[in-house]
C-alpha cells in the first residue's frame, strides 16, 4: 500500500477524528452555556477541575501538561481566574518564578456550582448508551491520545 491510500482502519479513524472535532466544538459550546451563570467558561471550568483534581498545588506548566494544553493559553486563563478571585498564586518552594496555582474559596464555590449543574445533565446524556460502550470509547480515546503524544514527542526530538 502506498502512502496516499488510506486503509479501511485509517478511513474509520479519519471518520472518528472528524467526529471528535465536531463533538469537541459542541461540548465546549454546551459547557460554556452550562457554566455561564457561575462566571465560568468551559476553559475556565476545565482549569478549575485540573486544580481540584491535582494531588497538590501545581504551577501553570504542570497544569498545562496534565491538560495536554499550551502553557501560554493556560497561563492566560489562570491570570483571568486570578483577576476574578477564583485562584491565587503562592510561592513555590522548588522554583522561584513558577508560582503554585491555588483555588480560593470563591473558586471552589464556582467549581462546586458547575458540578452540581453538570451531574444531572451528564447523567441524562447517558440514556441509551451502555456503560460498556462508554468505557470502550474512553479506551479508544486514551489510546489515540497516547499515540498522538508519542508522535508529537518524536517530532520534538527530530
Amino acid at each position: 500500500m502506498n502512502d496516499t491510500t488510506r486503509s479501511p482502519a485509517g478511513e474509520a479513524l479519519t471518520d472518528l477524528i472528524l467526529s471528535m472535532f465536531r463533538v469537541n466544538n459542541l461540548t465546549l459550546t454546551w459547557g460554556d452555556r452550562l457554566v455561564a451563570a457561575y462566571g465560568l467558561t468551559s476553559a475556565r471550568w476545565q482549569i478549575l477541575g485540573a486544580i481540584v483534581n491535582a494531588d497538590r498545588a501545581q504551577p501553570v506548566a504542570w497544569l498545562a501538561r496534565d491538560l495536554g494544553a499550551n502553557r501560554q493559553n493556560v497561563q492566560r486563563i489562570v491570570n483571568d481566574l486570578h483577576e476574578d478571585g477564583l485562584v491565587v498564586f503562592e510561592p513555590n518552594p522548588h522554583h522561584r518564578r513558577a508560582h503554585l496555582v491555588v483555588l480560593t474559596d470563591k473558586g471552589q464555590l464556582a467549581y462546586d456550582a458547575a458540578i452540581r449543574a453538570y451531574n444531572p445533565r451528564v447523567n441524562a446524556m447517558t440514556e441509551g448508551l451502555s456503560l460498556e460502550d462508554i468505557q470502550t470509547a474512553h479506551r479508544v480515546m486514551a489510546a489515540l491520545r497516547e499515540r498522538l503524544d508519542g508522535e508529537l514527542d518524536a517530532e520534538k526530538r527530530d
